[in-house]
């Protein structure tokens, strides 16, 4: 099931607001895969407990940013993830993993984070 909502966060002391999609069992375990990149929309992962779960690239035509966040909305670490990486880690524990689509939508929330 997805659920449309937006999230806040700060970024060198700036509030960032997304419209993200929450994302169920089943879409945590495609995330972005197969998506065409313009149609693609922010994903939000959200754990009940803090978790170091790896997270892959594989079947993502384009880069997108991962923006690990603790359970009060702190990013943990953030990271540009390229096409086809096996194997992508948060270097701490997170709830919440938000995976954001290079492509037009999204352009100025990608610049604010990753310049």
């Amino acid at each position: 099931m997805v659920e449309n909502k937006s999230i806040y966060f700060k970024h060198k002391g700036k509030k960032i607001t997304l419209d993200v999609e929450t994302l169920g069992f089943f879409g945590k375990v495609f995330g972005l895969m197969f998506m065409p990149r313009e149609n693609a929309n922010a994903l939000l992962f959200d754990f009940k407990k803090p978790t170091r779960v790896r997270i892959h690239s594989f079947f993502v035509f384009f880069p997108f940013v991962a923006v690990w966040l603790d359970d009060k909305n702190k990013i943990v670490q953030i990271k540009k993830v390229m096409p086809f990486i096996s194997s992508i880690r948060c270097k701490k524990n997170f709830y919440k993993l938000i995976e954001i689509p290079f492509n037009t939508k999204y352009d100025g929330k990608i610049k604010l984070l990753y310049p």
